[in-house]
């Protein structure tokens, strides 16, 4: 027998989450129990496992329920209680299925003192079913309670949440997963640390199931949580606050090598930085010294970032981008190899800092002003040339989108697109077969005449604080190289 099953809460004292077990155990005490309940919340936070509890409570043969001794509590362990039902709405979704669960719920109990039916995933019923159900719910027999179970409450029609007790389950907490596999961990007989109870509960993201799943696992191979412990969030966000780019990246790129996934960094994080956030506002104390500017912009790219990860064919891109993104609008803006006096550094007027973005440009031999209409024949361009670009290459592909963002034109000779790429992992992405097809039919429609994209990798730009946006740097750095 799994783990789950085998310690799956099976009175009051067993469930976790305080404020549930609190409820019911008030509800119990009360004398006055309804006959509906909606119990909603997330996935794998213990709301079949409540519902069984309740059962047995409301069945119970002892003074003190649930007693998990008598024959109702037993029955209703092993599954075999004929008088607590279990649906599975979306197997049984339709307006024929509930038409007969009211026919059957004036039978009274075969042995029990009540029927209890438990309906999980009370959402998928139809909006007929729904109607129908809610008559039953409006006036039930005596004898039947019904207890409905969904991750999703919104998708219930009103009438029936109104007439319905609601008990939130939220995300467990750390703690309350950690409580939790202690029980496991004892009932094994397992050597195993608070810190490694810690990280198994953050890998869980709130879910008692899941995290039953991982310890099992751990208890089968124990080098599961080695790579879990290696990435150093603290080493990470001080690099980032320290405006380091280069080792913030190097950081990331050890961790991911190391086995350690993309969805644990990113979730440990944001986890961080959301403490320092809620320091920042008079909560806690920080560690940084990031803005709160900073914080906002950083959490939201890397929000951000997570979206797209999924549909990322390099499941780390995502976040490296996120990372470079910030340290660009944080107002350090790569503008190229090119010598920049410290004079230059200090201008912030629109005037010059374009000046010192068409300077740094290094276009091809192949002069464009001088090229004749042969060499440059192509329909008038204009700045909206490279929006486009962009555009739609971000209906089909945003992580190369975004990629495109990071780079920026250096020049063009009517049939070659050059682009500065300044990190040689971006440009090989940018140069794989699939992904440079991409690019060169989407510029090939766009100008139309064949098109090649050719990618360059440059060193590492200096860089310089300007006033405008990243954004329109790049715009105007094509409408140079696009000769408008």
């Amino acid at each position: 027998m799994t783990f789950y099953l085998k310690y799956r809460p099976q009175k009051l004292d067993d469930l976790d989450i305080l404020s549930v077990r609190n409820t019911l155990v008030n509800i119990l005490k009360s004398g006055t129990i309804p006959h509906a309940y909606l119990f909603a919340g997330p996935k794998g936070t213990g709301k079949t496992s409540a519902a069984r509890i309740l059962a047995k409570a409301i069945n119970c043969e002892s003074k003190n329920p649930p007693c998990n001794k008598c024959d109702q509590c037993v029955s209703i362990t092993n599954g075999t209680n004929i008088d607590v039902i279990e649906m599975d709405a979306a197997s049984n979704r339709g307006i024929d299925d509930i038409r007969a669960l009211r026919d059957i719920i004036k039978l009274a109990p075969a042995k029990a003192k009540s029927k209890i039916y438990i309906i999980d995933e009370a959402h998928m019923l139809t909006i007929e079913a729904s109607n129908a159900l809610l008559k039953t719910l409006e006036e039930p027999p005596s004898h039947v309670y019904f207890i409905l179970a969904t991750t999703n409450p919104e998708k219930l029609i009103e009438t029936i949440k109104s007439r319905t007790t609601l008990i939130h389950f939220t995300k467990a907490t750390a703690d309350e997963i950690s409580r939790s596999l202690k029980r496991v961990v004892d009932g094994e007989k397992m050597k195993i640390s608070e810190e490694d109870l810690k990280i198994i509960a953050k890998m869980s993201k709130g879910s008692f199931r899941d995290a039953v799943k991982i310890l099992e696992q751990v208890s089968v191979d124990k080098n599961l949580l080695k790579n879990s412990k290696s990435f150093n969030v603290d080493n990470f966000l001080e690099l980032l606050n320290k405006k380091d780019l280069k080792k913030s990246l190097n950081e990331l790129s050890s961790a991911i090598k190391e086995g350690i996934s993309v969805e644990l960094i990113t979730e440990s994080v944001l986890e961080k930085l959301r403490f320092e956030l809620l320091a920042l506002s008079g909560i806690g104390s920080n560690e940084y010294k990031f803005t709160k500017l900073e914080l906002i912009q950083l959490i939201e790219f890397i929000i951000q970032s997570q979206e797209n990860i999924k549909l990322s064919p390099v499941e780390e891109l995502p976040l490296e981008l996120a990372i470079i993104k910030w340290f660009g609008d944080d107002g350090e803006v790569d503008i190229g190899d090119g010598d920049i006096n410290d004079d230059k550094k200090d201008e912030t007027t629109e005037k010059q800092n374009t000046k010192v973005l068409k300077d740094d440009i290094k276009l091809s031999d192949t002069n464009i002003e001088n090229s004749t209409p042969s060499e440059f024949n192509i329909p008038e361009v204009n700045i909206e040339y490279w929006t486009k670009i962009l555009a739609e290459v971000k209906l089909i592909n945003a992580s190369i989108e975004a990629l495109l963002r990071s780079s920026k034109p250096i020049g063009f000779d009517g049939q070659r697109l050059k682009l500065g790429v300044y990190y040689k992992f971006h440009k090989d992405k940018l140069e794989e077969l699939k992904n440079k097809k991409l690019l060169e039919d989407i510029a090939t429609k766009i100008f139309e005449k064949t098109i090649r994209i050719e990618c360059l990798l440059t060193e590492p730009p200096a860089k310089i604080q300007l006033t405008e946006s990243k954004d329109d740097n790049i715009l105007n750095v094509a409408e140079e190289i696009f000769n408008v």
